[in-house]
């Protein structure tokens, strides 16, 4: 699966949320006291509450399902780039 095709589901106004989460999983991979297995799920909670703190300062009504997945999305994506460049540079 290419990005490109995760960007398709992800709506306009959250794109920012995963340079944002990608950025910090870099800063949290190299905390000494951040075990690795538990960045992804620190990167999904991040992703979920940022999204939901998105679709707090819109006009429409908030679906929190939606932005559930929104976020589970974005982490998605974030760590599927960080995989593709990782792999990318060990072959």
């Amino acid at each position: 699966m290419q990005t490109q095709d995760l960007e398709q589901f992800i709506v306009e106004n959250k794109q920012i949320i995963v340079p944002v989460v990608y950025v910090l999983g870099m800063f949290l991979k190299k905390t000494p006291k951040v075990l690795d297995w538990i960045i992804p799920w620190i990167l999904l909670a991040v992703c979920i509450a940022l999204s939901i703190g998105i679709d707090l300062y819109t006009p429409e009504p908030i679906n929190f399902a939606v932005a559930i997945m929104q976020g589970i999305l974005c982490a998605g994506e974030a760590v599927l780039v960080n995989q593709l460049i990782k792999q990318t540079k060990n072959k």
